[in-house]
C-alpha cells in the first residue's frame, strides 16, 4: 500500500462495534498486519466544546443548532484527517470507531446531503471502507441497556427513537454502498465477512485466516 488503508466502522448503539473491532484486529494482527485502532472522540480535540452543543441540542432541538454540530464535528474530522491520519505508516490498516459521514443518518433536522457536501468542502477523508454495524433495533437497545453505563446516549432515550435512527441508518448505507455486516449471528461471522472486505480493497481476494 502506498498510504493507510483507511476502514471506519459505525452504527446503531450496541450494534457490537467494538468487539467487532477488537476481534478484526487479533485477526489482522495474526495475519501479520500492522493495524493502527483510533476513535474519533479520542483524537479530536474539540470534543468539550462540541459536547456541550450537543447537550445544548438535546435540551433545545433546533436547525441552526444542529446545523453548528455538524460544522464542528466536520472541523475536527478535517483537523483529524491532515494531523493524525496522515501520520500513520503507510503500510498499516487504520481501524476507526466512528467517522463521518455515517452519523448524518442519525440528525434529525439537517439533510444527509447536505451533511455529506459539508464533510467533502471541509477536506474530511472518506474512508477506503465504510462499514455500518447493524442489528435488529430491539437486540441492539437491550444490549446497550444492559451495559454497565446504559444506553450512554445524549440524544436518544426511547425505543422508537432507535428505531428510527437505526432504519435510517441502514437506508443511508444503502444508498452510499456502505458495506452492511449484520451483526446478529456469531463474533467470528462477522469478523470473516469484514476482513474479507478488507482484503479484497486491498487486492487480495478473501484471505481470512482463523
Amino acid at each position: 500500500m502506498s498510504h493507510p488503508l483507511f476502514v471506519t466502522l459505525d452504527g446503531p448503539k450496541g450494534a457490537g462495534k467494538t468487539t467487532l473491532l477488537e476481534a478484526m484486529t487479533k485477526v489482522l494482527r495474526a495475519d501479520n498486519r500492522k493495524v493502527i485502532r483510533l476513535c474519533e472522540k479520542k483524537s479530536d480535540p474539540y470534543r468539550a466544546e462540541t459536547m456541550a452543543l450537543v447537550n445544548r441540542l438535546a435540551r433545545n432541538p433546533a436547525r441552526d443548532l444542529e446545523w453548528e454540530v455538524c460544522e464542528r464535528l466536520a472541523e475536527s474530522r478535517a483537523w483529524i484527517s491532515r494531523q493524525v491520519l496522515t501520520q500513520q505508516p503507510p503500510d498499516s490498516i487504520i481501524l476507526m470507531d466512528r467517522w463521518y459521514p455515517s452519523d448524518a443518518a442519525f440528525r434529525r433536522k439537517v439533510p444527509f446531503a447536505e451533511i455529506l457536501q459539508l464533510n467533502i468542502e471541509r477536506n474530511v477523508r472518506m474512508p477506503d471502507l465504510h462499514v455500518g454495524v447493524v442489528t435488529a433495533p430491539e437486540i441492539s437497545w437491550a444490549r446497550a441497556a444492559a451495559r454497565s453505563r446504559g444506553l450512554g446516549s445524549t440524544v436518544i432515550h426511547r425505543l422508537e427513537e432507535h428505531v428510527a435512527c437505526t432504519e435510517a441508518f441502514e437506508r443511508e448505507s444503502a444508498n452510499h454502498g456502505w458495506v452492511l455486516c449484520r451483526n446478529e449471528g456469531s463474533i467470528e461471522d462477522a469478523t470473516r465477512q469484514v476482513v474479507a472486505e478488507i482484503y479484497n480493497v486491498l487486492g487480495e481476494g478473501p484471505a481470512f485466516r482463523r
